[in-house]
């Protein structure tokens, strides 16, 4: 029995659906799942919003946030992917055939996010070559906008900047090469080899970063718990905010990794350990980033809070003055940026792969042919829009809007349709426990269907009266309009148009037979289960 309205995507057709590949163990399934969460927002994002946020009293929410929601959200993409063994799209379809929109939905903010990603990754790399000679002077801010990136946030520019093209045109061939090469070969073998590369060289920044003068400075900062924030509905929604965009979740890259994996893999235990990975990344973030902030407080005569900055900020001006002032600093500035690089990758891969398993899935395209089909057009507008003097306001303006009414509205109407609408928390819930070492049982269905709607809803309310009651970053209008609301909502239009194409020959809307690990109930056995 089927959970999907129709029974195959061409009745009669008879044609064997392409070979989709897969991860060869858990093991390699970990690692890219753990490459995938591990990015630029753990390095530069969550070191500020913990110290804005009640420093050490932040770790509260946080760790409230990971086990009530996090990982259960987790869990959750985990379970759809695993039990329905294909791209978001199909997932979504096989599921109720209504609801395949919502997987195109998923694609389509990685198609937005694929395209500028690609541009903060050769920032870096381009950085990491800078920091052997210092390369911008005593001015990093002046450097950063003007001479690297020629910044001009007043209109649109297809005036390219050299220094910018030549690193984002190798960044795409070397993530293209690594796509083409498969699931296996290209993805899994990219996070086995870079995620350890990637731990040792931020382990040695935070140990550098610890021998400076003034670092325990910047830890002092940093961990002080300031528990009146607590009290704070903000700080505690910035918590939930944290661990939603840093897990990789509710946007449809657990769900297409997770469909790599056979049937009797425990996912609720890979889960767990992707889940804490991704945290303790972020800890050893916070404490690298600050000890080095201590030390440019200390070396200027200031307060931490006079240096402290989060994102690009962070990245591309504070940390070239701590560089431009440490003892080792081209050391440390090789492994910052060096970092960032490989943190870019990994995530970057996982990005592009939700868009190619879509791809394959409803066309019928083999691995290198999809690859094509899918990265070099995104790479032409990457490099189009990101690659030019207005890039850094394009930049900022899609990330800010493809997050918070991306990310997060996407994540929110899966959460309701999936837990309220269709009813599926207890027959993937079932799926997990036959094969997972932790046991959901009844708690995950609650938490998944209470506390994550509702941290979901509160945030996605609050961004949305903030965004309207000023115009966003005081750009233009126009410019917030288009590649802002524009983007936004126009990802949700060709999600919709995707969504009514018809389904390759020899697709089936069913679960898989193989996945099923236990009887599929009919729709009025559903309603009975209510």
């Amino acid at each position: 029995m089927s959970d999907a309205s129709g029974t195959t995507a061409a009745a009669g057709a008879s044609t064997a659906p392409q070979k989709r590949g897969g991860f060869s163990s858990r093991k390699v399934f970990i690692f890219a799942a753990i490459g995938s969460a591990v990015g630029l927002g753990n390095i530069w994002r969550f070191p500020y919003v913990a110290y804005e946020n009640g420093g050490g009293a932040f770790l509260i929410p946080y760790l409230v946030a990971l086990f009530c929601a996090g990982i259960p959200f987790l869990y959750l993409d985990y379970a759809m992917g695993h039990r329905h063994g294909g791209s978001s799209p199909l997932t979504w379809a096989r599921m109720r055939r209504w609801t395949e929109s919502l997987g195109w939905w998923h694609v389509m903010i990685c198609v937005v996010i694929a395209a500028y990603y690609a541009a903060i990754i050769a920032w870096a790399a381009k950085y990491t070559i800078f920091s052997v000679d210092k390369a911008w002077g005593d001015d990093a801010e002046g450097f950063f906008f003007g001479d690297f990136l020629h910044a001009d946030t007043s209109g649109l520019s297809f005036d390219f900047v050299p220094g910018i093209l030549v690193p984002m045109v190798l960044i795409w061939i070397v993530v293209i090469a690594i796509m083409a090469a498969g699931v296996e070969k290209g993805i899994g073998l990219t996070s086995v080899i870079g995620i350890p590369v990637l731990v040792i060289a931020f382990g040695a920044l935070v140990v550098q970063a610890l021998f400076l003068d003034g670092a325990s400075v910047g830890l002092e900062a940093f961990f002080t718990p300031n528990w009146e924030a607590l009290t704070h509905a903000g700080v505690w929604a910035a918590a939930f905010g944290q661990i939603f965009f840093s897990l990789s979740v509710g946007f449809g890259i657990m769900i297409t990794y997770s469909s790599y994996m056979d049937r009797d893999t425990d996912m609720t235990g890979s889960g767990t350990v992707v889940g804490l990975a991704n945290s303790s990344f972020e800890l050893l973030a916070g404490i690298g980033v600050f000890a080095a902030l201590g030390f440019m407080a200390q070396a200027n005569g200031v307060t931490v809070d006079e240096v402290a900055s989060g994102g690009i900020g962070l990245a591309f001006i504070v940390f070239p003055t701590i560089i431009s002032q440490a003892p080792g600093g081209a050391v440390i500035g090789v492994l910052f940026f060096g970092s960032l690089v490989l943190a870019g990758v990994t995530s970057l891969v996982s990005i592009l792969e939700v868009i190619i398993s879509a791809v394959r899935d409803k066309m019928e395209l083999g691995r290198v042919a999809a690859t094509m089909v899918v990265t070099v057009p995104i790479a032409v507008v990457s490099v189009l829009f990101f690659a030019t003097a207005s890039g850094v306001a394009v930049l900022d303006i899609a990330d800010y809007f493809i997050n918070q009414f991306g990310i997060l509205f996407a994540a929110l109407v899966a959460v309701v349709v999936l837990a309220w609408v269709l009813r599926k928390l207890p027959l993937l819930q079932r799926h997990l426990d036959a094969r997972g070492s932790v046991k959901l049982r009844g708690w995950w269905p609650l938490l998944v269907g209470t506390v994550v709607p509702v941290a979901l809803g509160y945030i996605f309310v609050e961004s949305l009266k903030d965004t309207l009651d000023e115009t966003y970053g005081g750009y233009e209008t126009w410019m917030v309009g288009i590649f802002g609301w524009g983007v936004a909502g126009g990802a949700i239009v060709l999600a919709v148009l995707l969504a009514l194409m018809p389904w390759r020959k020899g697709t089936s809307l069913e679960v898989p037979a193989d996945r099923d690990l236990e009887p599929t109930p009919s729709p009025a056995q559903e309603g009975a289960q209510r």
